[in-house]
C-alpha cells in the first residue's frame, strides 16, 4: 500500500516546490508542465511563469526564449493559448490541432490574403477584406488550432505579425504523431510530475476526450510502462520507489494564480469546492502540498479586492496557521495585512 502523504511529498519535489529549480532543472520541468501559461489576469501579454519554482527570474528567461523563437506561441488546450518549445511543435500538433476539414468562404479568403501578401497584422487583414476586427479575430484562432497560420508573438508588442504556418515552420510535420501515439508520450511526463493523477485530471488540463485518454493511458498500463492504482495511474517505476523510499513532509503555504499547472489539473475539482458565488475565485492555497483554500473577491487592474480567505483545514491548524497563511497571500497580491477583509468569514 502506498501512503498518500508520501505520493504529495514526491509531487512537491517534482514540481520544485520544496526546493526551488535551477537552471538545468528547470528545462525539463517546463517542457513536462507545456503548455505553459503567464500568471492569471495579470500577466496578460507577459511571458510564461511556473511560479515559485524557480531560482531565478524565469519571466526575463522566457521573455530571452520568445525573442529567440525558442518557446512559440499557439491554441493547443481547447482552443487556449499556451507557449511550447519549438522541438516539440510535432508532437502537440499530433495531441491537439483540429483539422479544418471544412473551411469557409471567409477563413479561405484570409489564408489566400495571407500567401499571397506575405506577413501581416490584423489592421492590414481588416483594410484589405474590409472585415472587422470582431469578424477577424475568430477566423484567426480557428486558423491557429489548424496548424495553418502562425502568430509570431516573439515580444510583448500588440502587433504581431500572421504567418502561414509552414513559411516559419517548413520542417515540421504535422502528421508525425497521431492523437494516441502523441498522448502515451505526454501522459507519461504529466504521470511523473504529478506521481499520481486520474483521468479527469488529465481532461482538465489538456482539453481531450475522456476516451482517448484512457485509451492512451491504458495502452500504457499494458506495456508495463503504467499500473493502475487507486482509480488513478502512475508510472511502475515510481510505484516500486514508493515501497522503498520515505519523503518528507515540509511545512509549506503557496498561494497559487489560476493559470498554474497543478490548479489546471485539478480545476475540474477546486470549481466546485471553492465555488462562491457572490465573489470571484482570485488564487487558490496549497498547504502542505495539499489544495486547502482560496481567496475570494474580485479582480480589477491594480491590487485585487479581497473578501475573504476560505482554508479547509481543521480548525486548531487553521488558527494556528492563520498568520503564515494571510501573510503568503499580502506577498502575491501586494497587500498588507489590514487590506484583507476576512479570514473564514471572520472580519479581520
Amino acid at each position: 500500500m502506498i501512503d498518500t502523504k508520501n505520493i504529495t511529498n514526491l509531487r512537491m519535489q517534482r514540481q520544485f516546490l520544496h526546493e526551488k529549480a535551477n537552471l538545468t532543472e528547470y528545462k525539463p520541468l517546463y517542457r513536462d508542465t507545456q503548455p505553459g501559461q503567464n500568471e492569471y489576469w495579470h500577466g496578460f501579454g507577459q511571458p510564461p511563469i511556473l511560479t515559485f519554482r524557480a531560482n531565478f527570474d524565469d519571466i526575463e528567461y522566457n521573455r530571452e526564449r520568445q525573442k529567440n523563437r525558442i518557446l512559440i506561441k499557439g491554441r493547443f488546450q481547447g482552443g487556449n493559448l499556451g507557449w511550447i518549445e519549438r522541438d516539440d511543435l510535432e508532437l502537440f500538433a499530433g495531441l491537439c490541432m483540429k483539422k479544418l476539414d471544412k473551411p469557409t468562404e471567409r477563413q479561405l479568403s484570409l489564408l489566400k490574403l495571407i500567401k499571397h501578401e506575405g506577413p501581416m497584422n490584423i489592421q492590414y487583414m481588416k483594410e484589405a477584406t474590409g472585415m472587422l476586427v470582431k469578424e477577424i479575430t475568430p477566423i484567426l484562432h480557428r486558423l491557429q488550432e489548424a496548424f495553418l497560420i502562425y502568430e509570431d508573438q516573439y515580444d510583448g508588442e500588440w502587433d504581431r505579425g500572421w504567418y502561414l504556418f509552414f513559411e516559419m515552420f517548413p520542417d515540421v510535420n504535422l502528421d508525425k504523431y497521431t492523437r494516441h501515439e502523441a498522448l502515451k508520450i505526454i501522459l507519461q511526463k504529466f504521470a511523473y510530475r504529478h506521481v499520481h493523477f486520474d483521468i479527469d485530471m488529465a481532461k482538465s488540463f489538456y482539453k481531450l476526450p475522456i476516451k482517448d485518454i484512457k485509451s492512451a493511458a491504458d495502452e500504457l498500463v499494458t506495456d508495463g510502462i503504467f499500473l493502475k492504482h487507486e482509480n488513478g495511474y502512475m508510472l511502475q517505476s515510481d510505484f516500486e520507489t514508493l515501497k522503498k523510499e520515505n519523503y518528507d513532509t515540509v511545512k509549506s503555504v503557496f498561494v497559487m494564480h489560476r493559470n498554474d499547472f497543478l490548479i489546471k489539473s485539478n480545476y475540474h475539482i477546486l470549481k466546485e469546492k471553492f465555488n462562491q458565488s457572490e465573489h470571484e475565485t482570485l488564487q487558490y492555497v496549497l498547504i502542505d502540498g495539499t489544495f486547502s483554500g482560496a481567496v475570494i473577491g474580485k479582480f480589477k487592474y491594480g491590487p485585487y479586492i479581497i473578501e475573504d480567505v476560505v482554508v479547509d483545514i481543521p480548525n486548531a491548524e487553521s488558527k494556528s496557521r492563520k498568520s503564515e497563511i494571510i501573510e503568503a497571500v499580502c506577498a502575491v497580491n501586494n497587500h498588507d495585512y489590514s487590506q484583507i477583509k476576512r479570514y473564514n468569514g471572520e472580519e479581520l
